[in-house]
């Protein structure tokens, strides 16, 4: 037996003075009368409603511990499962550098790969999850992790600039690696998204995927832009931002490399939705195998407590107003 509210059994310590009340009440309870002596009455038999009259007040204690449980909610919890899981490492590794604001996707791209990157991590309860962030250097926004509400937060307050400008994928898979290091599951992963082609950082991102390759982790490359043309960010000399038509360059050939490299795929994000569809795939690649689900029912069961707490009270006014009432 279970109880949605067990602090409500500690109450039943308040039965201890109540009972240590109930004794040292007894002691000044009799009824006194003045006589010479008290020799006739010494060999009379006490009664059996002497002895009975403790019991109206156990019957209250007892109503009072009924009413307690009542209070603490018991339930009867039904479980069986056979459960057989094993986690998987992923690190999503996000470019941040400012051709992410680009306008192909909407409102960008930068929003657009926070958007669909939380509904993934959303649906990954079981797993390990890291994020990275990269542009002209690579950072660890959140270590291995399976809080999902903390790789969630760090997303919603995702912004740009916090890095120096520039891409750096292999410095981007460099500490991804760095970090998978931590996790313990036999399945490790890197989803790497980016828009543009390496062109600075210590790491060849080549050199980064055979590292990975040794290591046994998969890299999963989003390659991210429209075809032909997109609306890039470009900052004018008054400072201000405005966007201007440029051709979209992404270095396909070095991301499918990595892809082939470490067993996992390259995927092209010309738009929201085919993007969405990437990160769903990957989700099915990438999927936690669980044998069988988990199955629980809990059911309140204080209803037994309830009438015997009606019965005991009920039965001591019955005794305490016929057979054991008390004169006056």
């Amino acid at each position: 037996m279970h109880f949605a509210h067990p602090d409500f059994l500690w109450t039943l310590l308040i039965l201890v003075p109540l009972i240590v009340w109930y004794i040292l009440k007894q002691r000044d309870s009799y009824a006194t009368m003045a006589l010479s002596t008290t020799a006739p009455f010494a060999a009379l038999p006490r009664t059996w409603k002497q002895y009975l009259r403790h019991l109206l007040f156990a019957l209250r204690l007892a109503t009072l511990a009924c009413l307690i449980i009542v209070m603490a909610r018991p339930q009867q919890r039904d479980s069986w499962r056979t459960t057989s899981t094993e986690g998987t490492d992923i690190v999503l590794a996000l470019d941040v550098s400012s051709s992410m604001l680009a306008r192909d996707f909407k409102p960008d791209r930068f929003e657009a790969a926070k958007e669909v990157a939380t509904k993934f991590i959303a649906g990954r309860e079981s797993d390990n999850i890291g994020i990275v962030i990269f542009a002209g250097e690579s950072l660890t926004g959140v270590p291995m992790t399976v809080d999902i509400s903390q790789l969630l937060s760090y997303l919603q307050n995702l912004s740009m600039g916090m890095l120096e400008d520039g891409t750096a994928i292999g410095d981007g898979i460099a500490t991804s690696l760095n970090r998978l290091k931590e996790g313990k599951a036999k399945s490790k992963s890197i989803i790497l998204l980016t828009d543009g082609s390496n062109n600075t950082g210590i790491v060849a991102p080549v050199t980064a995927a055979e590292v990975a390759k040794e290591l046994g982790v998969k890299i999963y490359t989003i390659g991210v832009g429209t075809n032909g043309n997109a609306p890039y960010p470009v900052r004018t000399l008054t400072g201000r931002i405005e966007f201007e038509s440029q051709p979209v360059v992404i270095d396909e050939g070095t991301l499918k490399t990595i892809a082939e490299t470490t067993g996992g795929k390259y995927f092209r994000a010309t738009g929201n939705r085919v993007l969405n569809d990437i990160f769903e795939e990957i989700d099915k690649l990438e999927k936690t195998q669980m044998d069988v689900r988990h199955f629980s029912h809990t059911e309140d069961n204080y209803m037994m407590w309830a009438w015997l707490a009606l019965g005991l009270f009920t039965l001591e006014l019955l005794l305490r107003f016929t057979v054991l009432r008390t004169i006056p």
